[in-house]
């Protein structure tokens, strides 16, 4: 019964986390425009979200076999995670970052953000109303 509760807010734990590390990706695609030589990366994040919830493995993933042994970085906290986004048109300075579709990606990616944690938000709170007594107001 305690899976139930806490499988879909584990994995919209993975998501938020994962949608965090996206932005901060953004980010520092936006703050490095000027940089000369400068490519913008990038995540898949619906791969990052199958390799972070453990449905698809990771790449080059080292085995634990025993309880003490450290998990591999998942999704795109690892290196393996993070692409470099293609170019929609070449620089002079070689510098890939399209400020149109990084401000666009920026956007999306933090509606989504904020959804994901109104959804867990929402969740919480349900689960502590279905826990208090019918008496209670």
């Amino acid at each position: 019964m305690l899976n139930r509760l806490t499988d879909n807010l584990n994995f919209q734990t993975q998501a938020l986390t994962l949608r965090a590390e996206r932005q901060r990706l953004l980010a520092s695609n936006i703050a490095n425009a000027d940089t000369p030589g400068y490519q913008a990366r990038e995540i898949d994040f619906a791969r990052a979200l199958r390799e972070a919830t453990g449905e698809l493995g990771t790449p080059g993933a080292l085995a634990t076999t025993q309880r003490g042994h450290l998990a591999p970085l998942a999704g795109a906290r690892g290196e393996s995670g993070k692409q470099y986004a293609l170019q929609s048109q070449t620089a002079m300075d070689s510098n890939g970052v399209d400020m149109d579709r990084e401000r666009a990606s920026f956007a999306d990616n933090a509606v989504k953000y904020e959804a994901t944690l109104r959804f867990i938000n929402g969740s919480v709170r349900t689960t502590l109303d279905s826990m208090k007594s019918h008496n209670q107001a």
